[in-house]
């Protein structure tokens, strides 16, 4: 027999409950009991299963009997307080919480150690897409030179509705809020935090080394309109916010941004809520994950595998958190094209400049007023960054922004 304490009983929880429920006659010889669920409002859930173990009360939670505690309230506080307590308990833990492991993950792996018991975060990443235990376990032998993945599904969902049905940004987040796939308030995904995070952890995983997510260059999809679908669409590209980490010769290049892929591109087919990761190693080659991001079953779906393991004694170490901080690089040293956005009084004067400070560059469109979309052919991304705060500083430049071509 298994004892399970549960930290949440919203979207995850429900379903990882679902789950443990449906699955009971495989679990015959060794029967999961869930011995206590800790919810904020108690009168919620008078309808739901195991209503009898449901409290509001923290310290009846932790004084119940279980082998294993899950987290599935989301948040850093008081997730972070409730998960320490389980490890200095010397309970093992299963988390869905990504913000908790990239912001406190080297403290919470250590305190795992110390007490000798598993944390497990495959729910973390990527919702029901399996990406932790291969990165842990099945790539071992590998060295990973580079991630690129579409790591959140809101702004998926709304750069894919964007481009297919030519939606504003605020028509496509208020579809995305009225559908469950984003929040009240999507800041965290929309402003590319979210993808920061599990692009941290899954670099730290991938390096052996320590990222913060905060040192991760991010650029949300906030500003992104129509008329960069327009321009995009002349390139045969789609627009995507692509969460990216590669080996460069002084450190590890990591971004989360809206980059052009080209429509037959790999991350041009995930669409709506999809999540995938590409990984590619120097023995495996390229190896490509795709799946659901979020939702009640397929995240469910990662926590009770991660139970699974915990039950039939299959842990792995994790001290990548614990590792050398590694030195992160907000501009790759590598050839940079790109779309130039440029508003300004003189278009002729703008496309002189582009002519003078680049080898390579072609007129896209110039039939908006008072602005010019240049494409742009450059030796590193800094140099375009540079060129940009130049034009913003000059009188009769209004507004100029770039789109990366991967």
């Amino acid at each position: 027999m298994t004892k399970v304490a549960i930290i949440g009983y919203g979207v995850v929880g429900s379903g990882l409950i679902e789950l443990i429920d449906k699955n009971r006659e495989k679990h015959s010889k060794n029967e999961i009991v869930i011995t206590s669920i800790l919810v904020r409002n108690k009168d919620k859930y008078i309808d739901s299963s195991h209503r009898e173990v449901i409290t509001t009360s923290v310290e009846e939670f932790f004084s119940a009997e279980s082998d294993v505690v899950i987290e599935v309230m989301g948040g850093l506080h008081p997730a972070y307080d409730y998960v320490k307590n389980a490890l200095l308990l010397k309970k093992h833990v299963v988390t869905a919480n990504k913000d908790l492991i990239a912001t406190f993950g080297h403290e919470l792996f250590q305190l795992a150690k110390e007490n000798n018991v598993s944390l497990k975060f495959e729910a973390a990443v990527a919702g029901g897409i399996p990406i932790i235990k291969p990165l842990t376990e099945s790539l071992y032998g590998n060295g990973i030179n580079s991630i690129q993945a579409i790591l959140n599904g809101t702004t998926n969902f709304i750069l894919t509705k964007m481009n297919s049905e030519s939606l504003s940004y605020e028509e496509a987040l208020k579809e995305a809020q009225d559908l469950g796939f984003a929040e009240a308030n999507p800041e965290s995904d929309v402003m590319g935090y979210d993808s920061a995070r599990k692009l941290a952890i899954l670099s730290s995983l991938a390096f052996d080394k320590k990222f913060q997510w905060n040192d991760i260059s991010i650029e949300g999809i906030t500003d992104i309109d129509e008329n960069d679908f327009k321009y995009a669409n002349k390139l045969n590209c789609k627009i995507k916010l692509v969460a990216e980490s590669f080996k460069c010769k002084s450190g590890i290049y990591t971004s989360v941004k809206p980059i052009l892929v080209d429509e037959q591109s790999i991350l041009a087919k995930i669409d709506n809520e999809v999540n995938a990761v590409i990984l590619n190693g120097d023995e495996i080659g390229e190896l490509l994950f795709v799946g659901k991001g979020a939702g009640k079953l397929p995240t469910g779906s990662a926590v009770y595998s991660d139970l699974n393991d915990i039950i039939n004694n299959r842990f792995t170490d994790v001290d990548s958190f614990n590792k050398e901080e590694a030195n992160v690089i907000k501009f790759a040293s590598k050839t940079c094209n790109c779309i130039l956005r440029i508003k300004t009084s003189n278009i002729d004067e703008a496309i002189n400049k582009c002519r003078e400070n680049f080898n390579n560059i072609k007129i896209i469109d110039k039939s908006i007023s008072g602005e010019v979309a240049i494409f742009i052919e450059c030796t590193s991304e800094a140099y375009v960054e540079k060129f940009i705060e130049n034009l913003k500083n000059e009188d009769n430049y209004e507004d100029a922004k770039k789109l990366i071509v991967a």
